[in-house]
């Protein structure tokens, strides 16, 4: 039925049935975020589940062909993300705890990569498989378990307004986090392409770091370039310009083939760092959610379960659902294992080190764009396999993920119940053996807080939220008077 509907008005052009897909998937992800908001669960949590529902193999609301031909939304939202990441990059906060960071990094990463390896190698027996073939799936497969998907903890938390220690700590390890996984996965098919028997010059090896190291430079010349074109700019065309810059690292790293992250963070980094200005991070806040949403129902329209149970998808003698179920479990513990001996090394607090890892279970964006190429390296049955259990895997992940990453901000003291809580016990110079503060001293303490709250905020920037405040700023300019913002604080 809908097939027919679809196949009549798309006669003389696709258009209508693009526009028409685009429109379910908006609304259909806004409904399903009512569902989700009962229950306490984020709103990308409700994305997925809508784009599995939209998909192909259930509903079909939206064509498949409809869906692969928005490709691109990956890049732009992925793009948008980077840079709101850029932001939390501060030199002033880096000099603090770069190291640190660094140091956590490379532990969850690794080690997830580590125990994933050890796993499907050994356990799963595919050192039997001739030509090495066992060998080189383990390795690329390793390699992009140390991804970490930013875009739903992004949502997460910017739907919670967590902020603090741990929130910091978590963007600069999720933002390092792809940097780790395009440098593991640079050596890991180059090892797989000898292991196979295959011709493997300096140039396999050394063209993809040159090219994201390009994107990292061009993103650098942008963030100047943004901060230099962005004076004395109105609120629309600080929008226009700096979205233009966005779209061109996504065109440029599209052209190479390489993920557009590490550019636009770079971009992101350099601006806030040179201009200081973090207003432009809001309006394009309250920009990005449609792109966000899209990009999120789209990933779960591909979402393909057949493709796990069927008998033409297995090796050694073991399904694919198998491989995928382990996977998903080991990078799991990998993650989490990996944070907490990195914070416990870096020495940074128990409401971090206990729950870090948690917040890291997301796996999308990056490894789905480097499970694609990996599969055409390995070729047949074993690059289906490949990018079967990234895809799938990493729809389970953003389902799973959120509701963790949730969970992790809320226990840690980011935001919620907590968050009062860690202000309340943690004063200044107090350290975790701190004894427990008796009830006069919660309301003191609190006294004291209210009181400050009232210093930093006045009367006409009661609740409102920093979107609220970029676009009551957008007013303000197209109007050049005070009264349209007068007459919206009056209607609140």
């Amino acid at each position: 039925m809908l097939d027919k509907f679809y196949a009549q008005i798309s006669q003389t052009s696709q258009v209508p049935v693009v526009i028409i897909s685009v429109a379910i998937m908006l609304l259909a992800g806004f409904l399903g975020t009512r569902l989700t908001k009962l229950l306490r669960l984020p709103n990308v949590t409700a994305y997925i589940i809508v784009g599995i529902l939209l998909g192909p193999h259930v509903t079909g609301l939206v064509p498949e062909n409809v869906a692969k031909g928005m490709d691109f939304i990956s890049d732009i939202a992925l793009a948008f993300i980077a840079f709101s990441v850029g932001e939390y990059f501060r030199f002033s906060v880096l000099k603090q705890n770069g190291g640190k960071t660094v140091v956590i990094t490379l532990f969850e990463a690794l080690l997830a990569s580590l125990l994933v390896f050890v796993i499907t190698y050994w356990a799963f027996g595919f050192y039997k498989l001739a030509n090495n073939v066992g060998l080189a799936f383990s390795l690329i497969l390793a390699a992009l378990a140390s991804a970490t998907a930013p875009a739903s903890t992004m949502m997460t938390i910017r739907q919670t307004k967590a902020h603090g220690d741990f929130v910091n700590t978590l963007f600069g390890v999720v933002a390092l986090d792809d940097v780790v996984s395009l440098l593991a996965y640079s050596v890991a098919v180059s090892v797989a392409g000898a292991a196979m028997g295959e011709a493997v010059s300096a140039g396999d090896i050394l063209l993809p770091i040159a090219w994201n190291i390009l994107m990292i430079a061009l993103g650098i010349g942008f963030g100047f370039l943004l901060k230099f074109l962005m004076a004395k700019r109105s609120t629309d065309n600080r929008l226009i310009v700096s979205i233009a810059f966005l779209f061109a690292l996504c065109g440029v790293g599209a052209a190479v083939n390489v993920s557009p992250l590490l550019g636009c963070m770079a971009m992101g980094t350099v601006y806030i760092n040179v201009s200081g200005d973090d207003k432009l991070f809001k309006q394009l806040n309250y920009f990005s959610p449609p792109i966000l949403l899209l990009f999120f129902v789209k990933s779960g329209i591909g979402f393909d379960l057949n493709a796990l149970v069927s008998a033409e998808t297995s090796a050694v003698g073991i399904p694919l659902i198998a491989v995928g179920v382990v996977y998903f479990a080991v990078r799991l513990v990998g993650k989490y294992v990996g944070a907490f001996a990195g914070c416990a090394i870096a020495k940074k607090p128990k409401n971090v080190r206990n729950y870090l890892g948690m917040a890291l279970a997301p796996q999308a964006g990056v490894a789905i764009g480097l499970a694609a190429l990996g599969a055409r390296a390995l070729g047949g049955e074993m690059g289906t396999m490949l990018e079967t259990i990234i895809l799938s895997s990493s729809i389970l992940y953003e389902l799973v993920g959120p509701a963790l990453a949730k969970l992790s901000l809320y226990l840690s003291g980011s935001y919620g119940k907590n968050a009062v809580q860690e202000v309340e016990v943690t004063g200044e110079g107090e350290g975790e053996g701190t004894a427990p503060p008796t009830r006069a001293d919660e309301v003191a303490a609190l006294k004291v807080r209210l009181l400050e709250i009232e210093h930093e905020i006045s009367v006409k920037e009661y609740a409102r939220s920093p979107e609220e405040e970029a676009f009551l700023e957008a007013t303000e300019t197209s109007a050049g008077t005070e009264y349209n913002r007068k007459k919206f604080i009056n209607k609140r």
